[in-house]
């Protein structure tokens, strides 16, 4: 295979993201909204705080009337949160008032409760406040009609109860894509299913789903396609008919006469994109688009298929989803935990190990095995070793690139 043939990881994947705009919104109820990303910006509809309010116990009052201490006050009533005093305050009276109450007409500050004494309606002030002190003022977090989030935004908890506290019972949201999830081969088998003598247990689509998930997609399980043209073509037709954004094929990528999964693709009107890329594990994979629906065919081996995943699907998806940093650079400095040899032509992602260095930067410590049919090594595994293509041999401590893998949430 010549090297020319193959395209690089980085061409690769801004051709996967070439076009991948997100296909339209929907407005859901703030209870629906998690990790979800807003179509257009927040806007607030109306303003937090609506009146001063109070950010302490205490009482509210006139600063000027603590000009000399101690100073005695006459206490005319109570400001709580959503039952605030109606009267003004005037000089020499003070009102009790609680966090998050209505300041009372009349009144510049608060004094803190522990700074003075009561004893039935007469008050002790021991120490002097300055005007303003202790108050919210109107819309010191927002105001009606001011921008709060961008679009683009993947919705968070504070996000979320921001929306809600500016006025939101619902938002609109880009519309999660929809991914078809179809695993090929004669030699698998799903989960709980008798395991033939010749076959083993399908375990990529599974990983594709929680990527999917994660990544704000809608995983569309096709199951699994044996390998002839008929079962293929219908597996691709049933993704046609659940109007699914993406296409994402598992195995049959490769050149061998088993792996039919391109030419039924072709058969079936795909527009091909490209088909191999410079890089280990995961060479053979298909891009391509067969009218709206979006084509990625992945490779069979796990760790190939999760790392063409994290490298092409996981963007797509978030640029599906709206995300303005989908096509940024994943990878991050890290410092090598042992040496490793100069690089072929193609670039390697091998999985390793992350500990902690004595100078902050992570230390990225690869595993001896790199089998592409691996999966205990990539469960055990935090990062991915990012080596480009004709990379010098580096000892242990030489600066690295790595690419962390997300932990489960929880």
């Amino acid at each position: 295979m010549n090297a020319l043939d193959l395209l690089s990881v980085a061409e690769a994947r801004a051709r996967v993201l070439a076009g991948s705009e997100p296909r339209g919104s929907e407005r859901v109820p703030l209870s629906e909204a998690l990790a979800r990303t807003l179509a257009a910006p927040l806007v607030a509809q109306r303003t937090q705080p609506p009146f001063p309010a109070s950010a302490m116990d205490g009482f509210a009052l006139r600063a000027a009337d603590l000009a000399t201490l101690p100073a005695q006050l006459k206490v005319i009533g109570e400001s709580a949160a959503g039952h605030g005093f109606a009267g003004l305050i005037r000089r020499g009276e003070a009102v009790r008032i609680f966090t998050g109450a209505p300041v009372p007409q009349g009144a510049d500050a608060v004094l803190m409760q522990e700074d003075a004494t009561l004893a039935g309606e007469s008050l002790t002030a021991m120490r002097a406040v300055v005007e303003g002190r202790h108050i919210r003022s109107v819309g010191i977090d927002f105001t009606a009609g001011e921008s709060l989030l961008p679009a683009g935004t993947r919705l968070g908890p504070v996000d979320i109860a921001l929306a809600a506290a500016s006025g939101h019972a619902e938002i609109a949201v880009v519309r999660k894509p929809r991914v078809a999830i179809l695993a090929t081969g004669d030699e698998l088998v799903q989960p709980g299913e008798a395991v033939g003598a010749d076959q083993i247990v399908a375990s990529n689509s599974f990983a594709i789903a929680a990527y999917v998930r994660q990544s704000g997609g809608e995983p569309i399980d096709l199951g699994i396609a044996s390998d002839d043209f008929a079962a293929l073509e219908k597996a691709v037709r049933a993704a046609r008919k659940a109007e699914a954004d993406v296409l994402v094929t598992l195995g049959g990528a490769s050149v061998g006469k088993h792996d039919l999964v391109r030419s039924a693709l072709a058969k079936e009107g795909m527009e091909l994109g490209f088909w191999r890329i410079a890089m280990r594990p995961g060479k053979p994979l298909i891009h391509g688009r067969l009218g709206d629906m979006l084509i990625l065919g992945l490779p069979g081996n796990p760790a190939s298929s999760v790392v063409c995943a994290l490298l092409f699907l996981v963007p797509l998806l978030r640029a599906l989803s709206g995300d303005p940093h989908a096509g940024d650079d994943p990878t991050e400095p890290a410092v090598l935990g042992r040496a490793v040899p100069a690089n072929g032509q193609r670039e390697d992602y091998l999985r390793a190990e992350l500990s902690r260095s004595g100078d902050g930067l992570p230390v990225a410590t690869p595993h001896d095995l790199q089998d592409s049919s691996l999966l205990r090594i990539f469960a055990q595994s935090q990062c991915l070793l990012v080596r480009p293509p004709h990379a010098p041999a580096a000892a242990a401590g030489d600066l690295c690139r790595i690419i962390k893998l997300s932990p489960a949430p929880g």
